[in-house]
């Protein structure tokens, strides 16, 4: 083993997280206090074990900061149409903060241009803030592409694709999850079953969630039906499926599959045996069904928590893996079966 190692690497080694790896070489005395004895002692152990030195100029640029980490949001997160989608994400933060010693710092003084928001503007405090955390389903490239010129440390929570950058070595930093391969194992569940006839609906652009669940889709069944419900009535999106003889249908938000599915039974179908419903994530506003559907979770929490280990790994100068993608939680469900006759 080298000095080359990463708190990540040490993280793994000891089997805890890279926050508690840093708040052990950190000596952080009022966040570090709730660290067992024990986890205390296996990551010294690790650390003496494999040899592992820290940055010393990392280390003093430490010293200097304000121990505030910045949260920013592209879109509102509190009404209560997205307020239970968004609340883990920012469950995990707070925890992966307090754990850090850290405050939080909500930014919410951004103007709305053109319907969105913007980091930068007139009267933008990002410099409070040792770093910050980017929230939101569309991120403009711009602002990425900004954020990585002025060297202000940032992570983004979700996958962003690189915009072109001054510096061709740079990369967006983020913890996202793994759509494609959920998307792809949950698709290949429905054609195992029998499912010829199998469709899409969702933009399947515009967002990198949207397009990595539609090439997720894409990497099983080259010849599934997509459709975009943009500026569609929910029942010519079903007439459309029923007109192909489509039989399971994957649906980018849950609330647009409990939908889907509710419409399909006022018309007389059985789901999931004549119209089986797969849902590619959880529901970004409430849904009155409590139906268990077939699909995936996505890993919010987590995703929030290692959002912060990461950007605490740029601030202490630490090299880490700077996109990480995670898994989603696979669900078996009741809204995907055998089609009828197969």
């Amino acid at each position: 083993m080298t000095t080359r190692l990463t708190q990540r690497d040490i993280a793994r080694l000891a089997k805890v997280s890279q926050t508690t790896v840093s708040l052990v070489l950190n000596n952080r005395t009022a966040a570090s206090a709730r660290i067992p004895a024990e986890t205390r002692d296996r990551v010294l152990k690790v650390i003496r074990e494999t040899g592992y030195v820290a940055d010393p100029l990392a280390r003093r640029l430490l010293q200097q900061r304000n121990q505030i980490l910045g949260v920013f949001t592209y879109e509102s997160v509190f009404p209560s149409a997205s307020a239970d989608f968004y609340h883990p994400f920012l469950s995990g933060i707070e925890e992966s903060a307090e754990e850090l010693g850290c405050d939080l710092l909500l930014f919410t003084s951004a103007p709305v241009t053109d319907g969105r928001r913007r980091v930068f503007h007139e009267n933008n405090r990002l410099r409070i803030a040792d770093g910050s955390l980017l929230l939101g389903r569309r991120i403009p490239a711009e602002e990425l592409s900004r954020l990585v010129a002025e060297k202000y440390p940032f992570v983004s929570v979700g996958r962003r694709d690189d915009p072109e950058l001054p510096d061709a070595r740079a990369t967006i930093p983020y913890v996202g999850a793994d759509y494609v391969s959920a998307t792809a194992t949950v698709t290949a569940r429905a054609l195992q079953l029998g499912h010829e006839r199998v469709a899409f609906v969702g933009p399947g652009e515009g967002a990198e969630s949207s397009a990595d669940r539609l090439r997720g889709f894409r990497e099983v069944t080259e010849r599934g039906l997509h459709i975009s419900p943009a500026d569609r009535e929910l029942s010519e999106v079903l007439d459309e499926l029923l007109a192909q003889q489509v039989t399971a249908v994957f649906v980018e938000d849950l609330a647009d599959a409990a939908a889907i599915a509710e419409a399909s039974r006022q018309r007389g179908l059985d789901v999931p045996g004549d119209l089986s419903v797969v849902a590619l994530g959880d529901a970004s506003r409430p849904v009155p069904s409590d139906a268990d559907y077939s699909g995936f979770h996505i890993p919010r929490k987590e995703m929030g928590r290692q959002a912060v280990g990461l950007l605490e790994a740029i601030l202490s100068g630490d090299e880490a893996e700077t996109q990480q993608l995670l898994s989603c939680e696979l669900v078996e469900g009741s809204t995907l079966a055998k089609p009828k006759g197969s």
